[in-house]
Order: C-alpha cells, then structure tokens, then sequence
C-alpha cells in the first residue's frame, strides 16, 4: 500500500498557512509573512511535525514556478520596457555590492590571511558573496500582488532587476565553479547563456503569434489556460536543462509572452486560483522546512549577524543606488531595494550546489541559512513599511 502520510502533511501545511496568513493579516502585515513562519514553526527547528519530502520538494518547485508564471502574466510589458535600461543597472549593483561585501565578512572571520589562502579558501570567501546576490522575488512578488502594487513602476524595476540579477548571478556563479572544477567549460556555458537570450526571442515571436490565434479561436473555454500552463512548464523545463538558466527564469518568460495575448486575463484568474489553493502554500512552507538549526554558539551568532546586517544593507544601498541613478526618486529608490533583499530559495540553492562542489565552508552554512530565513521574513514587513499609505487591498487575492 502506497504511502499516504502526505495527504496529511498537505493539510497541516494549507490550514497552518491559511491561518496564520490571516493572523498577520490582522496585524497589517502581508499574509505571506505568516505561511513563512508556518513552515517555521511545522518544521524541525520548532514542532518538527511536518518533515521535508520529495513530494513537498517537488510541489515547492511548481509553486515557486507558478508564482513567476503570475508575475508575468501580471508584468506590463510596456512599463517593462521603459524600466528595461534601469532595471539592469540596479541588478548590476545589486550583484556587485552584495558580492564585495560577503568576500570581505567571509575574510574577516578566516582564520587565515588572505595572502596565504589557497585557491580554494579564496574559492570559498568570495562564495559567500556569490550568495548574497541572489534574489528571490517570489516573496516580493507575492507580497507586491497582496497590496496592489506588483503592476507600478517601481514593481515593474524590482521585477525585472531580479530577473536579470538571476542571470548575471548564475554567470558569476559559473565563472567560480569553473575555477574549482577545471572539467566545466566556462566558456561554453556562457555561451549558452548567450543562446538562451536568442531562444527566448525567438519563442517569444512564435508562441505570441500562436496565443493570439488560439485566443481568437477559442475565447474564454478551459482548454486555453491549460496551454498556458503547459507552455510555462516546457519552457521552465527547457531554460534549466538545455541553458543553465534557472526554471523560475523560464516560468517568468512564459509569462511575459502570454500577457499579450487577447486572454491573457482568463489565463492569470484560472492559474491563480490553483496557485492560492495548492502550490503557493507549499512553497512558502518549504522554506521553513528546509530549515535546521540547532544549537548556536556564539561566534556562529556573531557572524550570522554581521552576514544580516551585510545581506540587507548591500541589497538597498546597491540596488537603491541604481534606482536612483536611472532616475528613481529617493522613496522609489529605497522601495526598490527593499524589493531585493529577500534571498529565499535562489541563495539556498547556490549554498547546497556550492557545499556538494567544495566551494561552500561547514562554518557558514548555518549562519547562511538563518540569514536567507530572515530577508525572506522581513522583506514583506519593511516592504507593507515602504508602501504605507500607499496600499491597495486586494480582498478577492487576500481573504
């Protein structure tokens, strides 16, 4: 007889979330603040009812794909356009500040100097930096869609400065594997990442083309949001196993494309609805999930500290500066930035592929781990905090 216990752990996990979502609600903060501490407080570092599964693994994925899916169904790609030259200077920034700033916390608690570190203690300190540039949207997208805000022109700066804070991440990310593992081709990835941008316009002026002919075809019958999510799933699947490009890259691209289209509304209300019941909830939880923490001394508290403080400074003031740089007002500039400091998922990832190719020390591990937790919680918090008086309620989104 199969297993069945999921069934159970999807329950705890959908009425935790739903509940706590509606707590944090009624204390002004967005309610994803609450399915985070959820997934938090179901896990192994509290209650330990809930334990991390492939199944859960698998349908966290589908679920942070899907809320990129709806970002870019959401995404006005005209706004996009004007904010396109802003949004790579601010991702630019965000990366290398960020970057510089995690090189020198990992030098300052070496134990060695750096001009007697090996290639691969050097490898490792500037990796620490590498994760600190990530980004992970979902959070601020979810947060953003909560209050009305995600469609605005600063919504429409943080969104695609994540994306392309994503690609030029993963590059630098490449450049320092391929130091530590001579087999992989630097070159010959980067020029997949080139490839990627060729085949994402080329995709674009295909599927554009035949969205609009199934639209004008079809109208509002059920089969039309189905395509859409077959669409969002092959080309999620397509920008990881053939590019290197993260899947959330392709899922945001998919997006894009079928906001054009005539039923591009249809689309988003039907996807939106699997995503609010099922796939968001697991996602947001996961993060929690993934969490063990035990006990912390106080060197490791000391450094998860100055790796925080780092983690959220380098984040506003690089990608502020950006914002302001393009034009931005300084308000607009500080929402951007605010925008960017959750790590989430994406820093994760890089820490666990860094610790199996030797490039990510045990000593930071943990200290990566609270502080990815913690930007994932507070960006909502400061974000509702840089929006004030600026909100708008979504009911229909939120109840």
């Amino acid at each position: 007889m199969l297993d069945n216990n999921f069934l159970l752990d999807l329950a705890i996990i959908l009425m935790s979330t739903k509940v706590l979502g509606l707590i944090t609600k009624k204390i002004q903060m967005p309610q994803v603040v609450g399915a985070l501490i959820a997934g938090l407080l179901l896990g192994p570092t509290i209650l330990n009812v809930v334990h991390e599964t492939a199944f859960i693994d698998k349908m966290a994925e589908l679920g942070v794909i899907g809320l990129m899916f709806l970002a870019g169904l959401e995404t006005d790609v005209g706004e996009m356009k004007k904010c396109g030259k802003a949004s790579f200077v601010i991702a630019f920034l965000g990366v290398l500040v960020p970057l510089v700033g995690g090189f020198f916390v990992s030098i300052a608690f070496s134990d060695t100097p750096l001009s007697a570190m090996s290639q691969i203690q050097l490898l490792q300190n500037i990796f620490v930096g590498v994760i600190l540039t990530a980004t992970s949207v979902s959070i601020t997208v979810e947060t953003l869609r909560e209050m009305g805000k995600l469609k605005t022109t600063t919504g429409t700066a943080i969104l695609g400065a994540a994306v392309i804070d994503d690609i030029i991440g993963i590059i630098v990310f490449t450049i320092i594997l391929g130091f530590a593992d001579e087999s992989v081709g630097i070159m010959s990835i980067l020029g997949r990442i080139l490839l990627f941008f060729v085949f994402a316009i080329i995709v674009a002026i295909v599927f554009n083309f035949i969205f609009h002919r199934l639209s004008n075809k079809y109208g509002q019958k059920r089969r039309v949001p189905i395509y859409g999510m077959v669409f969002c799933l092959i080309l999620s699947y397509a920008s990881e196993k053939f590019f290197g490009i993260t899947d959330i890259t392709g899922a945001y691209l998919a997006g894009i494309i079928i906001s054009n289209v005539g039923q591009s509304d249809y689309i988003t209300s039907k996807f939106e609805v699997l995503s609010y019941m099922l796939l968001s909830p697991i996602f947001f939880a996961s993060i929690g999930l993934k969490t063990h923490i035990t006990a912390i001394s106080s060197s490791v508290l000391g450094l998860t500290a100055l790796l925080l403080l780092v983690a959220i400074v380098s984040k506003i003031i690089g990608c502020g500066i950006g914002a302001k740089l393009t034009g931005f007002t300084n308000k607009d500039s500080l929402k951007i930035g605010i925008g960017m400091i959750s790590r989430g998922e994406v820093a994760l990832i890089l820490a666990g592929k860094g610790a199996v190719a030797g490039l990510m020390s045990k000593a930071f591990f943990v200290p990566i781990v609270i502080v990815v937790i913690a930007t994932t919680l507070l960006t909502p918090m400061l974000l509702k905090f840089a929006y004030k008086g600026e909100t708008v309620k979504l009911e229909e989104k939120t109840a």
